[in-house]
């Protein structure tokens, strides 16, 4: 191997090593450190430095990143919530968003909303930094969105409320009874008839992807695991009752993005 090629694998490596440690450090790592401080009894204690801090959210908060932590399947996913939005009349309707998401997810289900009739859209999310970074994507439309400070697994807005929840990449970074607590709200929140529309990571077909997943899960992710079995979404709400659920995956079954309407 000449120098020239052992320096671009080094190189490589040490850009891997250090984009691990980079995202240990902030997320499974933090969690780790909280753990041993008071602050593991807060309501934010599992949210993650990375989604709290305003200077890691603008760092990290890059589309291709972000495409690439979803193994470029982001635009999919992302797409299958928006043509079901924009499949369905929401004139004078209003449209949640359970936690703010990294990427143009926000942005897209926002104008799908809108052009499909929504008379406002609320988006919901624990941390105030993660509002106010939203707010500077969605200029273009000023007066149709609130922007609530408010906690997934205790929704303070009226029941019924809200005819579409979009729920993106949220369930795998809570503790698991509160992966139920989320669920049961989100259902709270919607009229007889709205729609849950919830992406997130499924248990991969192939053997290998498997692996590769629950590597990542065990490293990274440390509460992602329980939506291959115990924690299913779909499991979940059909356990909780009043739901009819959709499910369709994507890449070898490694993500799925489920559309449930509530009874």
């Amino acid at each position: 191997m000449t120098s020239w090629m052992t320096n671009v694998v080094f190189g490589l490596f040490f850009l891997l090593a250090f984009t691990g440690l980079f995202f240990f450090v902030l997320t499974r790592g933090a969690l780790l450190v909280r753990g041993m401080s008071s602050a593991q009894n807060s309501a934010k204690s599992h949210v993650y430095p990375l989604y709290s801090n305003m200077r890691l959210i603008k760092l990290v908060d890059f589309q291709p990143i972000i495409s690439a932590i979803l193994l470029f399947q982001y635009s999919t996913l992302v797409s299958k919530i928006v043509a079901g939005l924009g499949a369905t009349d929401l004139k004078n309707k209003k449209v949640l968003i359970t936690s703010c998401a990294f990427g143009n997810v926000i942005p897209r289900v926002v104008d799908a909303a809108v052009q499909s009739g929504a008379s406002s859209v609320v988006i919901a999310d624990i941390i105030g930094n993660e509002l106010e970074h939203a707010k500077g994507k969605l200029g273009q439309y000023d007066g149709k969105i609130e922007y609530v400070e408010n906690n997934a697994t205790a929704m303070t807005q009226q029941a019924g409320g809200v005819d579409a929840n979009v729920i993106f990449f949220l369930l795998h970074e809570l503790p698991h009874p509160l992966k139920l607590k989320a669920l049961s709200e989100a259902g709270r929140m919607l009229a007889p008839g709205g729609k849950l529309y919830l992406a997130e990571f499924h248990r991969p077909e192939l053997r290998i992807l498997r692996l590769l997943s629950w590597t990542y899960f065990k490293v990274f992710e440390p509460f992602g695991l329980a939506l291959w079995d115990s924690h299913d979404p779909v499991s979940c709400l059909q356990e909780m009752g009043g739901w009819t659920c959709e499910r369709s995956t994507y890449f070898f079954g490694n993500f799925q993005v489920v559309v449930a309407t509530k009874e």
